[in-house]
């Protein structure tokens, strides 16, 4: 199995990379600094969203699943499940009119 990052360093290095492409993004909700779940959604501007989750993969290596693009209003009734269900879940939001994730780790397809 792969090591990870702590959470809190993991979410500030992903804010990093996409306010350095020229995205916004940013904190919602702050969850376990060390070993919280992540949550990322990608607001496209237009009402739109997507959700990317994180599982692990056979060989034990973080991947992400994308939910959408939906409405934002269903990803963030979505959102708030998990929430519920995990008060250390972070959730990062990222604002870019051209769907960017700036994920390192692959996206699977659904």
């Amino acid at each position: 199995m792969t090591p990870t990052l702590k959470a809190g360093f993991w979410t500030a290095a992903l804010i990093r990379r996409a306010e350095t492409a020229g995205a916004f993004a940013a904190v919602v909700k702050q969850g376990d600094k060390d070993a919280g779940a992540c949550l990322v959604k990608i607001r496209l501007l237009d009402g739109q969203a997507v959700l990317y989750r994180p599982i692990r993969n056979m060989a034990g290596a973080r991947v992400w699943l994308p939910k959408g693009p939906d409405t934002e209003r269903d990803i963030d009734i979505y959102i708030n499940s998990r929430v519920d269900d995990d008060p250390d879940i972070w959730i990062i939001e990222i604002e870019d009119r051209q769907g960017r994730h700036f994920l390192t780790e692959p996206i699977e397809a659904v």
